[in-house]
C-alpha cells in the first residue's frame, strides 16, 4: 500500500494549472469515454479525473494521493476522444501525463514495480543493442518453434496474466531486415523534397516490413529519406507512464538527431509516436531546447499526413480487396488526421473502402493497457470487433503498432477471415504490383 506522506507533494509546481481550469464540467466529454462507458464510474470519466487531479495537487495534501486514486488515473486509456470532443479545448493527454508524472515522484511504489519501471523504461526502451537482443531472442523463440511447443504444452495456462500476454506476441521478422535501411535513401526520378524518417523503436523490430515500405513509397514520391543513426526511442510510453524526465532526455536526443539536416518534413508512421513527437514543443517549452522543440515537432508529419499534402504519385496495382479503417485514436484526437489516410487507400485501383461504424472509437490497445489492464482492454476490443465483424472486410487498415497487434488478436479470437494491415503497406503493394498472393505473411 502507499503512504500517506507527510511533507508538500513534489512536481506540481509544472502542472498545468491554466489548462486544467479551462474546464467548465460541462461534461460532453463523458460519452466519448471508453472507460466511462465500460464502468459507469464519474472517476473514470475526464471530467472526474481532472477533479481527482486538482484535490490532491491544489491543496498540496498528499493524502489523496493513495492506490486508489492511482487506479482511476491509470485506468484511463489516454486515447483522447474526449479533447475532440471538449468545446473549451482542454488538453486532457498533456494533464494525465503531467499527474501521473507527479504520482512516480511522490508514490511509494513496491520494490517490484521499481525494479520492472526502471529496467524497461530506462535500460531497454531508450538503448538499440538491448531492444535488438531482446527481439532477436523472440525471432529464435518462434523460429526454432520453441513457441509451438510452449503453446502446446498448456503451461501458459498456468502462467495466469504472463500466459496471456504471450499470445500478445506477434510473429517477429529477420532481424536482418531493418538492417537494410540505408542513413540517405536516394529518391526515384527527380528529387522533390528532402525528408526526415522515425523508425520508431518497437515499431522497427515488429513491423520493420512496414518501416521499409514507408521508406519505398516515400522514394517513389521523389523524396530522399534521411535515417539519422543517432536517433532513439520517442519516449510516448514513457510519457504515458509518468516516466518524464526520461521521456524529456530521449526528446533532447532526437531532436539533436535531426537539427543540422535540412528537411521539408521529418515523418512517422506510427500514430502514438507520432502525437508525441508533434508535442516535444509543449514537453520542453520551460527549457533551452523550446526553439528547437519548436521547429522540429511542426516539421513533424503523419505518412498519409504528409502524402495527402503533396502531389502523391497514383499507384497503378490493382487491389481489389474490401477494406475497411480504423482509426489510431493519437492519430484522430492526437493529430486530427482523419481524412488524409482514407484519401491514401482511396488512391490504390480498385481497393473498396468500407466505412467502419465508430472508428473513432478505441480498441483497447492505448500503448501498453492491454498488458496493464488486460481484461477492461479486452471488454473495449469486443465492442470494436463486433464493428468490423460486421463490415466483412477482407483487411483492417490501421496506422499504429499497437492498434495493429490489438485487432490481429481481436481477428484471431473471432476466427474472422480477414486481415489487420498498414494503410502505407497496402500502397506500397499497389506500388510494386505486387499479386495477392506473394504478400508477406
Amino acid at each position: 500500500m502507499s503512504t500517506p506522506q507527510t511533507q508538500p507533494l513534489i512536481g506540481t509546481d509544472s502542472f498545468s494549472w491554466k489548462k486544467w481550469d479551462a474546464c467548465t464540467h460541462c461534461g460532453l466529454c463523458l460519452p466519448t469515454c471508453p472507460t466511462y462507458r465500460e464502468l459507469g464510474l464519474e472517476t473514470d470519466s475526464p471530467r472526474g479525473r481532472l477533479y481527482l487531479m486538482g484535490s490532491a495537487f491544489k491543496s498540496q495534501d498528499p493524502t489523496p494521493l493513495n492506490e486508489e486514486w492511482a487506479e482511476y488515473i491509470y485506468r484511463c486509456l489516454d486515447c483522447r476522444a474526449c479533447e475532440t470532443a471538449c468545446p473549451s479545448g482542454v488538453h486532457f493527454g498533456e494533464l494525465l501525463e503531467q499527474a501521473r508524472a507527479i504520482y512516480e515522484q511522490n508514490a511509494s511504489r513496491s520494490t517490484s514495480y521499481r525494479f520492472w519501471s526502471n529496467l524497461v523504461f530506462k535500460h531497454i526502451l531508450p538503448n538499440k543493442e538491448r531492444l535488438d537482443l531482446i527481439f532477436e531472442l523472440m525471432w529464435l523463440y518462434q523460429k526454432l518453434g520453441i513457441r509451438w511447443l510452449v503453446q502446446k504444452s498448456g503451461i501458459l495456462k498456468l502462467m495466469g496474466q504472463m500466459g496471456q500476454m504471450e499470445s500478445l506476441l506477434p510473429k517477429i521478422p529477420s532481424p536482418n531486415l531493418k538492417y537494410t535501411m540505408q542513413d540517405i535513401t536516394p529518391a526515384v526520378g527527380e528529387k522533390r523534397y528532402r525528408v526526415g524518417f522515425i523508425p520508431g523503436c518497437i515499431m522497427n523490430q515488429v513491423f520493420t516490413d512496414t518501416n521499409i515500405a514507408t521508406i519505398r513509397v516515400l522514394t517513389q514520391n521523389g523524396c530522399e529519406v534521411v535515417t539519422p543513426r543517432k536517433q532513439t526511442c520517442c519516449g510516448a510510453l514513457h510519457l504515458h507512464n509518468g516516466v518524464r524526465d526520461v521521456a524529456s532526455t530521449l526528446a533532447k536526443q532526437n531532436i539533436d538527431a535531426f537539427e543540422d539536416e535540412d528537411l521539408d518534413a521529418i515523418i512517422i508512421n506510427s500514430a502514438g509516436c507520432g502525437a508525441t513527437l508533434k508535442e516535444y514543443e509543449a514537453l520542453l517549452e520551460d527549457t533551452d531546447y523550446a526553439e528547437k522543440a519548436e521547429r522540429f515537432s511542426h516539421k513533424m508529419r503523419d505518412i498519409s499526413e504528409f502524402l495527402a499534402d503533396i502531389e502523391m504519385i497514383p499507384p497503378n496495382g490493382k487491389i481489389p480487396l474490401r477494406v475497411t479503417y480504423d482509426e489510431p485514436c493519437h492519430l484522430l484526437h492526437g493529430q486530427s488526421v482523419k481524412l488524409q489516410p482514407r484519401k491514401v487507400l482511396q488512391a490504390i485501383p480498385e481497393l473498396e473502402l468500407i466505412e467502419l461504424t465508430e472508428s473513432e472509437w478505441c480498441c483497447g490497445s492505448a500503448g501498453i493497457y492491454n498488458i496493464t489492464q488486460p481484461e477492461l482492454s479486452q471488454e473495449i476490443l469486443e465492442r470494436k470487433m463486433e464493428h468490423i465483424s460486421d463490415t466483412d472486410a477482407d483487411i483492417v487498415a490501421t496506422g499504429n503498432p499497437g492498434c495493429l497487434l490489438q485487432i490481429q488478436l481481436g481477428i484471431q479470437k473471432h476466427g474472422l477471415d480477414m486481415k489487420a494491415m498498414h494503410p502505407i503497406t497496402l500502397l506500397d503493394y499497389s506500388y510494386r504490383s505486387i499479386p495477392q498472393d506473394e504478400w508477406e505473411e
